[in-house]
């Protein structure tokens, strides 16, 4: 491994970590990781990302959902992918 592979293993260790809280939060679908996005494209950040079935503003949302923009120094981006349906 490169000294470049160092922000994908330190995301992958905050998500191992904090995964069971980010999921317990309403509207949440889901925790990976994979490059920030901003309007609609992938910028070279890496993140912990965090899937939504839909974003809504901060300010309604209880204190205990909301999810931090970065977690033990490592960004967080909220990424909206709506409702999930399994099909057969």
């Amino acid at each position: 491994m490169t000294e470049a592979d160092e922000p994908t293993r330190r995301a992958v260790r905050v998500k191992q970590v904090h995964e069971p809280e980010l999921l317990a939060k309403a509207n949440v679908l889901g925790v990976g990781v994979g490059l920030r996005q901003r309007s609609g494209m992938s910028e070279m950040q890496v993140a912990v990302v965090v899937l939504v079935r839909r974003k809504v503003p901060v300010s309604q949302l209880s204190p205990q959902d909301r999810i931090p923009p970065e977690i033990d120094g490592v960004p967080v981006d909220v990424q909206e992918i709506g409702e999930v349906e399994a099909r057969r």
